[in-house]
């Protein structure tokens, strides 16, 4: 019993020690480590079964399932999403929200509107600011869920030729396919706001969109845009089967869809190990 406490003990610690490295694979590797390994050999020294901890490994992978089963099968959101003029959050909802607004400003970025829509226990609340030199939209975000709440911004351009180039630093995997004339860069959920905004530069550069490609919006038709948005985004996931129509004014997710969430934690693990 001693030696096999050890064997655990030190595969825990090579991979905590490996997670420690900055190294992208090496933190993955330890990460998987003290999920798979560690659970596998528990189940392998101590259960004395080679079977049982592949099982004890693999329940890593369908603990989400818990969480689809629970809550996503039972969600219902209307297919209209209609953004009314909001008050913004408390400090206590949302404590950050003066820092970031003011960062926004500072890259010359002019507050337009506070909007949000509530819908049951999901609320958004979004701060839309607009740089009219470049054309460029930005976001901030708040979703709030029952109990549980986070933040991201987003920064967009439209181009002429129909396509929206989105950059944001949304901290999980989307819930939904992407429409295709959407084209989305992910930053990192601790990237900073001038940050952001210069990946968001390069990444217009290597789409290859010019400034002049870039189609000016009116301030005041900011949130009838973000509407459209969010309802081809819905569109494009009931032609492809991720949602299904429930009633006349609801959506909820397809068994399709479900899958889809799942793959979708398993990208998260990847990408956040």
């Amino acid at each position: 019993m001693i030696s096999e406490l050890l064997i655990v003990a030190g595969a825990v610690a090579l991979s905590l020690a490996l997670r420690s490295y900055r190294h992208t694979l090496l933190h993955r590797i330890g990460t998987f480590g003290l999920l798979f390994g560690v659970s596998f050999l528990i189940g392998w020294l101590f259960l004395e079964s080679v079977w049982m901890g592949i099982a004890l490994a693999a329940t890593w992978l369908l603990v989400p399932w818990l969480e689809i089963l629970t809550r996503a099968r039972t969600l219902r959101v209307p297919i209209e999403r209609e953004l009314r003029r909001r008050a913004a959050p408390n400090a206590e909802a949302f404590p950050n929200l003066r820092d970031l607004t003011d960062e926004i400003e500072t890259a010359d970025f002019e507050q337009i509107d506070d909007l949000g829509w509530d819908h049951e226990e999901q609320r958004q609340f979004f701060r839309v600011f607009y740089q009219l030199k470049s054309g460029t939209e930005t976001a901030l975000c708040l979703v709030e869920q029952g109990q549980v709440a986070f933040y991201y911004i987003a920064i967009t351009s439209r181009a002429q030729n129909g396509s929206t180039y989105l950059t944001w630093n949304y901290p999980f995997s989307y819930g939904l396919q992407l429409d295709p004339k959407l084209h989305l860069h992910r930053c990192n959920s601790d990237t900073d706001f001038q940050q952001m905004l210069a990946e968001h530069r390069l990444f217009l550069d290597r789409e290859r969109i010019a400034i002049d490609a870039i189609v000016s919006q009116e301030p005041e038709t900011l949130g009838p845009q973000m509407e459209s948005d969010m309802r081809r985004q819905i569109d494009h996931n009931l032609r492809s089967g991720v949602l299904k129509r429930d009633g006349e004014h609801l959506i909820r997710y397809s068994a399709r869809g479900l899958l889809f969430l799942w793959l979708q934690f398993l990208r998260d693990l990847v990408r956040l190990s």
